[in-house]
Order: structure tokens, then C-alpha cells, then sequence
């Protein structure tokens, strides 16, 4: 143990204990703005800076390590006039309209600037140009990066991909795409870790509200609303609405008063996701499809994205699936069309989804049905987008009283909700797998040894008498550790779910990002699984609204319509190779993409 003073306050605490965090277990804050705890700490800002008793240079308090018998002010003249300084640097590179961004009120920069009391700045105005492309899903403004690094390490560190580098030095240093490559040419999975750990707006989701805003006013449209399982576990947090009055029927009422005409569950396609998947499973299972490697869930279209461009040779290990968001698109141009009697062209398929990722997904033609002048979702809303889009309204959220949903789209199980948790998919799947194969439903937690925090995890099911081996991977990270695990022949799986966003969906790139910076997709987890054991409804092929569906259109899961509309060719769309790929023999990879080379975005 060290013993040190801070701000005259004596602290005892572990050795390699940095002074931040000496300071914190003192109860003292010391500003910062590009720290990530074991990630980012880098001392790129500056802004955590304090005097030590004794030192001519004043130090970062954020990688420097207490000492024994150090003496720390972390408020001293010195140090406040020196952080001033540098935040006062920092926007002079710094496009501040706060009032159009994305980010006020919840701005790490304005509200350091803030704290100091700064009124003006003495520094001119110097702020960088670079050209960014307005349709690809997830939008830089270079004017607002304080090249705080934290994009840069979290998407080397967490997700392995490094898109982004520090180019140029001094005064012209930027950030930008590795490579000298334009975004859309990169193999970036959209996963959108990088945006919720920006401590400013410079970097967001494109915005697609405006279409949503113009179908809403159009009386020859019929607006369509889809609610993903993860979004009602976060949305009320940009509200100030505590969790046990953010409830998806709240948020139903929300939506049916901005003027959508139908307000459904993503639950309810994620149960008919899991009904095809199940079975596909079982089918390739049971055919021996699977002894080299495993079938790969493909809800996640940042995962997909992930595999595309760095393990091209597994494509084929995918499940043909389509995820709920798409399997939703197709039924609601087919079946409810039908219906209700309106054309498909007359409905507009709004999603708000807690991804990006998605936004790429609906306009991927790979997931288009064979009739290809209409796409099965027109517009994705992030859980952001879809929150800003309420405070446009004006709309009272604590008011309104709670809706239910519409039918025949609107009942989706508990197995449908635990989608937007790590694991959920797995465990849900193998719910119904278990029912196909014994004709009775397992306990319903019976595969929860799926769950938990752990970013790589592995259990293995009696199915009948026959043994199945599952993982279940989140974050690209360990991802990448899984598959790299499965090729090396060092692991043996039958079937393996993998979400791109640590903690799942939950934590998803689209989803309210906390002013503290602290993750919460354990909290909005754990509240998932609570409506999981608390719904009357916890296996997918339960649902008496699928049940409907499979007897009136589809027939059964994996018949010649439901292969149609929920199953895609994922060999119909490709994504730039990782440059570690590039000029691989075709025996190590089994499609060949040229540098550059993308029909999906």
C-alpha cells in the first residue's frame, strides 16, 4: 500500500494506483476528457493535470502512479491555469455551435469548458477542413474532433479493426481513416463504439429523421413503427425517465401520438427469426454440416460486416436468416399488406434499432427480396435519432399513459425480448431447438449458463441425448479471438452466437450514450432478462401470433415462402478485405475481393 496527500486529504491506496484514481477514492473529481480506464490513457488532453509538491513539471494525473509520501494539489493555481489553457487550445480547433449539435447538454468539452468559467476565448478560431460523405451511416465532422484518441484506441483495443489513426503532426494532426482510405472503402463493421465513446459530436450516426417527418405528414402513406427489444431497455434514459416508467408501452403511446399508424414489436420477428433458425440449425446439425465449423448466428449485421471483411472463407457457416429487423420489413410488405389491404408501396417501414449498423443492413440489396423495387425497411432510426425526434415533438413522455401494441405483428415472448442481451439469441434459439427435437419445452432458464458479462463464453446442452457445443462471443475483439480459436482447430463449437457491440444490443452503437461515460449494457441487460421471466410468454413457438403466420402464409419454418422472404444468399454482397487480407490465395479465402470493392454501402 502508498500512502500520499491530496489536496490535503491522506490516502492509502494499492501501489500502481494512478493519482486519478487516488484522487476519486478521496472524493475528489479531477477533470479529463480523453481517459478510458485501461483503454485510453494516453494523457492526450491534458486536462487532468495536477502539481506535485516538489516537481518543476506539472504532471497527468490520469498515467502517472502515486508514490509513497507524494503530496498532490490538484486544484492549485498552476493547475487550473494550465488546464484553462489547454481547454481554451482545444477550441480554438474546436467548431463550438452547441446549439446544433448532436452532443449539447451532454458534452464532455462543454461542460470542462464550462466548469472553468470560460466566457471567451483568447486563441483564434483555427479549424480544420476534410471532406466526409454524407450517405455513409456513420458521419465525422473533422471541425469538432479534439483528437482525444479514444476512437483510435477503443476501435484497435476492444473491436481490433483500427479504422481510425492519427495522421499529421503538431498544429495540422488530424484524425482519420487508416490506410489513406475513404470510410465507405474501409472494412469498418459500423459497429459505433467509436461514437459512443467520442466525448464530443464528432462523430454520430447520419441523421434520418426528416424522411420519417416527411412519411409522417403524407396521408397516402401508411407509417409502420418497429420497436427493437433493446431500445425499450434504454430509450427513457435521454428523458430523465426512470426505468420502471420507460416502458415500451410508454414508448408505443409515444410513437402513436407522432402519428405513426401502426406501432409493432421487434420481438415478435425476432421469435420468427428464431423459428427459421432453430431449424436451420437442426437441419444442418442433424446432416453433419457442422464437424469442421460452426453455424454462426446472423442477426447482427456488424458482426456480418466483421466476418465479411476479415474472415471472408466462413461466410458459408452463416445462418441464411435474415435478422428480426429485415425478417420484419418482409412480412410487413407481404402478409400485413395483404392484410389490411394496401399496396407495399404505400407503406413506409420505419425501425428504431439501437445500431447503426442497421442503417447499412436495410439498404444492403442483399437482404431485398427477389422482387427488388422495394425494400423490406425504409428508413432506421438509432434509439438517439428516435429520442431527439420526440423532444422535436414536443411530446410530454412522463404524461402520456401507457399503449399496447398493434396486432397481427405486435406479441413477441420473453425468448424474442433477451435478443438485445449477449446470449439472448443463443438461448432463445435453443429453447425452441429443444421443443423441435423432444416435442416438450425445456425449463425456460435451462440454457442460461449462455448469459453473463464474460466476453467469451462456451457451454454445452443435452439435446435428446445429444450433445451440443455452444459459444457465445460479444464485442469484435473477442470475436476475432473466438474465430481465430475455431480455425486453429483449439475449439470445437456446433453453434455460435456473436453480437458486435460488448454486452450485445443493449450497448449498441445507436443507443443513449451517459454523460459519465459509464457502460451500461449490463444494467439494461439484466433489465431484459428481468421481462423475460416476468412475460406469461417465453418460448418463441408459443407465440400464437407466429403460429397464425405459419398457418395462413409461411407454412412452416424453412418452406419454399419462408426461404423467400426470410432467408438471404449472404455470397450476393461483399465488403472491402482487412489490408491484411489483401492478395491472399484463394485457398485461404473463398471469395476474392478487390481493395475498394462494396455494393454494401
Amino acid at each position: 500500500m502508498v500512502n500520499v496527500i491530496i489536496d490535503g486529504i491522506a490516502v492509502r491506496v494499492p501501489e500502481g494506483t494512478t493519482i486519478m484514481e487516488a484522487a476519486a477514492k478521496a472524493g475528489i473529481t479531477i477533470p479529463s476528457l480523453c481517459y478510458l480506464k485501461e483503454i485510453n490513457e494516453i494523457g492526450a488532453c491534458r486536462v487532468c493535470c495536477v502539481e506535485i509538491e516538489g516537481e518543476e513539471r506539472l504532471v497527468s494525473s490520469c498515467n502517472n502512479l502515486v508514490y509513497e509520501g507524494m503530496e498532490v494539489h490538484t486544484n492549485s493555481p498552476r493547475a487550473r491555469e494550465a488546464r484553462r489553457i489547454n481547454v481554451e487550445l482545444l477550441l480554438s480547433q474546436h467548431e463550438g455551435e452547441c446549439a446544433i449539435c448532436v452532443r449539447a447538454g451532454n458534452c464532455k468539452l462543454q461542460q470542462v469548458a464550462n466548469s472553468f468559467g470560460i466566457l471567451c476565448n483568447p486563441f483564434e478560431k483555427n479549424l480544420p477542413k476534410l471532406q466526409w460523405t454524407n450517405t455513409f451511416p456513420l458521419f465525422r465532422n473533422v471541425q469538432k474532433c479534439i483528437k482525444c484518441m479514444r476512437c483510435v484506441q477503443y476501435c484497435e483495443k476492444i473491436q481490433t479493426l483500427g479504422i481510425w489513426e492519427l495522421t499529421g503532426s503538431g498544429g495540422r494532426a488530424t484524425i482519420d481513416v487508416t490506410y489513406n482510405r475513404r470510410i465507405k472503402d474501409s472494412d469498418c463493421a459500423l459497429c459505433g463504439q467509436c461514437i459512443t465513446h467520442c466525448p464530443v459530436g464528432a462523430l454520430r450516426e447520419r441523421d434520418d429523421t426528416r424522411a420519417v417527418l416527411d412519411a409522417l405528414a403524407d396521408p397516402n402513406i401508411v407509417t409502420v413503427v418497429q420497436i427493437a427489444p433493446a431500445v425499450r431497455a434504454a430509450w427513457g434514459e435521454a428523458h430523465g425517465l426512470p426505468r420502471e416508467m420507460a416502458t415500451v408501452r410508454r414508448l408505443t403511446a409515444v410513437l402513436r401520438s407522432m402519428g405513426f399508424d401502426y406501432v409493432f414489436d421487434t420481438a415478435f420477428s425476432a421469435d420468427l427469426t428464431i423459428m427459421e433458425e432453430a431449424a436451420e440449425f437442426l437441419k444442418r446439425f442433424t446432416a453433419g454440416e457442422l464437424e469442421q465449423y460452426p453455424m454462426f448466428t446472423s442477426c447482427c449485421p456488424g458482426w456480418l460486416r466483421f466476418l465479411k471483411s476479415q474472415y471472408p472463407q466462413l461466410t458459408d457457416q452463416l445462418s441464411t436468416a435474415k435478422s428480426p429487423q429485415q425478417m420484419f420489413g418482409a412480412v410487413t410488405k407481404t402478409y400485413f399488406a395483404e392484410r389490411i389491404g394496401v399496396p407495399p408501396e404505400k407503406i413506409f417501414c420505419v425501425s428504431i434499432m439501437p445500431c447503426i449498423a442497421k442503417k447499412a443492413e436495410k439498404d444492403g440489396h442483399v437482404f431485398d427480396r427477389k422482387k427488388k423495387e422495394l425494400q423490406d425497411v425504409d428508413v432506421v432510426l438509432t434509439t438517439r435519432e428516435m429520442d431527439r425526434l420526440i423532444r422535436s415533438e414536443n411530446i410530454n413522455v412522463f404524461s402520456l399513459p401507457e399503449a399496447e401494441f398493434d396486432s397481427p405483428l405486435g406479441i413477441g415472448s420473453g425468448a424474442g425480448i433477451i435478443f438485445g442481451a449477449t446470449g439472448g439469441v443463443m438461448e432463445a434459439a435453443l429453447r425452441t431447438a429443444y421443443h423441435t427435437v423432444t416435442g416438450s419445452n425445456p425449463p425456460a432458464d435451462a440454457f442460461r449458463a449462455v448469459r453473463g458479462e464474460e466476453g467469451w463464453r462456451e457451454a454445452e446442452f443435452d439435446l435428446n441425448g445429444t450433445t451440443v457445443r455452444c459459444a457465445v462471443a460479444s464485442g469484435l475483439g473477442n470475436a476475432r479471438r473466438l474465430v481465430e480459436a475455431v480455425l486453429a482447430g483449439r475449439v470445437k463449437y456446433d453453434f455460435v452466437e456473436i453480437m458486435a457491440c460488448p454486452g450485445g444490443c443493449v450497448g449498441g452503437g445507436g443507443q443513449p450514450i451517459p454523460f459519465d461515460q459509464h457502460d451500461q449494457a449490463d444494467v439494461r441487460g439484466e433489465l431484459l432478462y428481468k421481462l423475460d421471466r416476468l412475460s406469461p410468454l417465453r418460448y418463441s413457438h408459443e407465440n400464437p401470433e407466429i403460429r397464425i403466420l405459419y398457418r395462413d402464409y409461411l407454412q412452416e419454418p424453412m418452406s419454399e415462402r419462408a426461404e423467400e422472404l426470410l432467408h438471404t444468399d449472404h455470397h450476393s454482397w461483399t465488403m472491402p478485405l482487412n489490408p491484411g487480407l489483401q492478395g491472399k490465395d484463394a485457398e485461404d479465402t473463398t471469395i476474392q475481393l478487390g481493395y475498394g470493392q462494396t455494393d454494401f454501402m
